[in-house]
Order: C-alpha cells, then structure tokens, then sequence
C-alpha cells in the first residue's frame, strides 16, 4: 500500500468515525451553545492532544500492552466510566437544583466553568484519555494503513494527523452551529432541557464503557 493510498483510505475511516455523533460532540456543542467559546476550543485542543498521545503510543507499540493486559484494560475503562458517570450525575443534579434559574451569564461551573481555553483542554484531555477505546481503535486499525517498510513512528504519527485535522475541521462545524442555539439557550428553561440531556448522554456513555465487554 502506497503512503497516499494509505493516508486516504485512514481519513475514510476516520472521517465516519468524526462525523458520529459521541461524548465529545456533546462536550463541544453543551460548552459552546452556552457562549463559552474560548472553553469550547480547549475542550477540541483537549480532545485532539488525547487522539495524538493515543497516535503516538500506538505508534511505539505502548497500547498493544494496554490491550494485552486485560487488568490495564479494566482499570482504565472503570476509572473512564466513574469519571464520565460523576460527570452525568453532578450535571443532571445541578438541573434539579435550580442552578440553571440564576441567569443565562451565571454557569455551573461543572461542565463549563470559567470561558477559559485551559480550562476547557484540561477537560478535554482528561476525558479522551480516559476512554480505552480510543487506544483499542488505534490498536486494531492504525497498524493496518501503514505501508510495508515505512517508518511505524513516523507514519502512524502522519496518519493520526490526518485523523486530528478532521477533527478541528468537524469541531469548527459543531461550534459555529451552536452559535445559532445561544440566543434560545438565554431562557433558563431551555438551558436546563440541554443541561438534562447532555448529563444523560455523558452518563450513559459511563454506564456502557463499564458494562461493555
């Protein structure tokens, strides 16, 4: 396989990967909807420099032992799965509070505190790096577009660019698009209805990482 056949054929992959609908896109729209753009884009920093550490180890053979030892495995996705739930909970709790009623420029500082690009990255970072299967993905898929007698590091460090890049250009999207939900987000009944629903998705994303096989 020639390096640009490969290089396409993994953006192929990845861009459907992208384009489906998952944590991240919740994390992204909830954050940039409620007008925290600067935040918004820490968490697509965040998310991204997860995808490139993932890249990178896969690349030099380190999250092969992640996948080999299943007591690796299970202690990630449990340490994932209680973070991601505590996330959910704290959230949804907040929307039966009342936290929401306080004004539409008085956030919970949970999933979107400060409108901080650190912040945001922390978050970001945080959260991708607590999935394992992100490292399972590049695992099992990464290793099959590099060419025969190229460089592992420096190919796979090349393809997961490729997978980065599309990333930022499918966050731009999700970002400008919340932008048309900011105005209707001013009612504190609208925010708590986004509120509720992006507790439910991150915590249910919880509950499948911990019970999936």
């Amino acid at each position: 396989m020639a390096i640009d056949t490969a290089l396409w054929s993994f953006a192929l992959v990845v861009g459907l990967l992208t384009l489906t609908p998952g944590l991240d896109t919740a994390l992204i729209l909830r954050t940039s909807a409620l007008g925290r753009r600067r935040r918004a884009w820490g968490v697509v920093f965040g998310v991204q420099t997860g995808t490139l550490v993932w890249g990178a180890l896969t690349s030099l053979g380190v999250t092969a032992l992640l996948t080999a030892s299943h007591l690796a495995y299970v202690t990630l996705r449990w340490a994932g799965a209680v973070y991601l739930v505590w996330l959910g909970v704290r959230m949804l709790r907040d929307t039966f509070q009342g936290l929401p009623e306080r004004g539409a420029t008085d956030e919970s500082p949970l999933l979107t505190g400060q409108d901080s690009v650190t912040g945001g990255w922390r978050q970001g970072t945080l959260t991708n790096l607590l999935n394992p299967k992100m490292g399972a993905f590049y695992v099992a898929v990464l290793p099959q577009f590099i060419p025969e007698g190229a460089s592992h590091f420096a190919t796979g460090l090349l393809l997961t660019s490729v997978h980065i890049v599309l990333g930022l250009l499918w966050s731009a999207a999700l970002i400008g698009f919340a932008r048309v939900l900011h105005g209707w987000l001013r009612k504190p009944q609208a925010r708590r209805l986004l509120d509720r629903i992006t507790g439910t998705v991150i915590a249910g994303f919880g509950v499948r990482l911990a019970l999936s096989d």
